[in-house]
């Protein structure tokens, strides 16, 4: 029996919640066009006859604007430290760059081995692959180089048996039917937020973050949610209530569904927008909304 853990790090928006879902088999991860959509390390638990790999999901690296931008490239280097593994996954659409060449130096000292995920080869040429490989491999070492589209799910079974064949010898973490460590509630939040990143205007997704405030159980089937979304400032308040209420439905309305899917049970929704100013920067906000290293 083989087990292990397992960090997918790389830059904003390359792909690495979308092999996340892909990899577990379902969605625990939420995916947006948007940068920065992860805010923190989602834990992804594969399990089959092998063995068992928990695979990290983190925020992409970059450049922090604020403290919350501060704790999310925390939390993806620190995810390097404490893995068997490290993915570092790229998106071969996006030229190498400065981005890429901070990365590699802390991958350099990682001490374990690092697989280079080259993602979205759907859209490029098996030539485009090979260039946009050269100067990775130029760098860096790595164990190995995986070309893969995670969306279509190319090549994922071999990057299974790959991952497999270099994890130690060990237990199973956590039973064999769990697909995350995290409660249903945090998923919850993350698919509310999903939806309203989806919906709304290019100057609100950043700003927005989400809390769960009750989670009760009415009966076998039934859940009753009441939820949060904030923002930063009065007029993204506007944005996200749209007139006459109708944005805030449309978000409520897609959002129930997705989490109705997750339960299996009838879910009352009951979803208020309220304005925190600058929480991004407010070290208490961060920790009241579940950003904690």
């Amino acid at each position: 029996m083989k087990s292990g853990f397992v960090t997918i790090v790389g830059r904003p928006n390359v792909g690495k919640s979308t092999l996340l879902n892909t990899l577990i088999g379902q969605k625990i991860a939420i995916v947006s066009e948007k940068p920065q959509t992860t805010r923190t390390r989602i834990q992804g638990i594969h399990t089959c006859d092998q063995g068992q790999i928990i695979f990290i999901d983190t925020p992409g690296i970059h450049k922090p604007k604020h403290r919350l931008g501060e704790y999310m490239v925390e939390v993806s280097t620190r995810s390097m430290n404490e893995v068997d593994l490290i993915y570092y996954m790229t998106d071969v659409t996006r030229p190498f760059g400065g981005g890429e060449e901070f990365i590699l130096n802390q991958l350099k000292d990682a001490g374990v081995p690092v697989f280079l995920l080259v993602n979205k080869i759907d859209l490029v040429t098996d030539k485009e692959v090979e260039e946009f490989i050269r100067p990775f491999t130029g760098n860096m070492n790595f164990s190995q180089v995986i070309p893969i589209s995670a969306s279509l799910a190319t090549n994922v079974e071999r990057l299974l048996e790959n991952t497999f064949a270099v994890l130690p010898e060990g237990p199973l973490y956590y039973p064999e039917g769990d697909c995350t460590d995290q409660p249903v509630s945090f998923i919850a939040a993350e698919l509310i937020r999903e939806k309203a990143l989806l919906l709304t205007r290019d100057e609100v997704p950043h700003s927005l973050a989400v809390e769960i405030e009750e989670f009760k159980q009415q009966g076998k089937d039934k859940v009753y949610l009441r939820a949060v979304i904030y923002t930063e400032r009065d007029s993204q308040k506007g944005i996200i209530i749209g007139r006459n209420g109708q944005m805030l439905k449309t978000i409520g309305e897609q959002s129930r569904q997705d989490i109705e899917n997750m339960l299996e049970a009838h879910v009352y929704l009951d979803l208020w927008v309220k304005v925190k100013k600058n929480w991004r920067d407010s070290e208490n906000n961060l920790n009241q909304l579940g950003y904690r290293l």
